[in-house]
């Protein structure tokens, strides 16, 4: 029984994208840099979360973002204002960003700065709850967000996002008393499908839940510069192109 053209050709787009992403993932592990994947659907508050993430960590971080969207540089042009570098990439009609993509973006941000320099490299998905799951980029770890307003059902109505995710942020908490919506049942759901990351209610306007956040962020960067260190002093970086 032959399997049928759009499925081969489906198998062949995500293995060559996984080819792309692990040769990502050699970069900035040689880099020495954790990158995160933060995906959502849109409006969830990833640009507003991350403005206030990067106010909080630059100080003691030296970051990045590579901004991911559709049409504009808006969001890219909010972070900038931050005072961090960000390179934006804008994918036209695809929603989601790909392997091949941030390469592109990796060489453009090599423009401006060594990024051996870097602690941590963030990585804003495309606003969608399906197409960012299924294309890694050559990330360490995956964030997901979930606001309030979108409901208790979306972990189960859209279980790879988040099964897939390393840490859950469910967001806009500062709008509870005004929804009929029971965050206790949004744990239990996104549970339900992923029993293993960890969970955090956060608000960008209040500022519930941030320091655990920037705990979690300080974290994962000192693990990965653990387990990355070389013993021998020195790290050879492969040469970055489009595999």
């Amino acid at each position: 029984m032959h399997m049928p053209l759009e499925d081969t050709l489906g198998l062949n787009l995500l293995a060559a994208n996984h080819h792309q992403a692990e040769h990502n993932r050699e970069h900035f592990d040689a880099w020495q840099v954790l990158c995160l994947n933060v995906m959502s659907s849109p409006g969830a508050g990833k640009t507003s979360l991350l403005e206030q993430t990067l106010t909080a960590l630059s100080a003691d971080l030296a970051m990045a973002v590579l901004e991911g969207d559709m049409t504009t540089q808006l969001d890219a042009d909010r972070l900038e204002a931050v005072g961090v570098p960000v390179v934006p990439i804008t994918t036209g009609r695809a929603c989601h960003l790909d392997a091949s993509m941030v390469s592109g973006g990796l060489k453009m941000l090599q423009q401006r700065l060594d990024p051996a320099s870097l602690d941590l490299l963030w990585v804003e998905n495309v606003g969608n709850l399906v197409c960012p799951a299924e294309f890694e980029v050559g990330e360490h770890l995956k964030v997901a967000l979930l606001s309030v307003t979108e409901g208790d059902d979306k972990p189960l109505k859209y279980p790879v996002m988040f099964r897939e995710a390393d840490c859950v942020l469910i967001t806009k908490t500062d709008l509870l008393p005004y929804l009929p919506v029971d965050i206790a049942r949004i744990e239990a759901h996104i549970r339900q499908v992923n029993p293993h990351c960890t969970v955090l209610r956060v608000s960008a306007t209040s500022g519930e839940g941030l320091a655990a956040w920037h705990s979690w962020i300080r974290q994962q960067v000192s693990s990965q510069l653990v387990s990355l260190r070389n013993p021998h002093g020195h790290n050879v970086v492969p040469q970055l192109v489009n595999a």
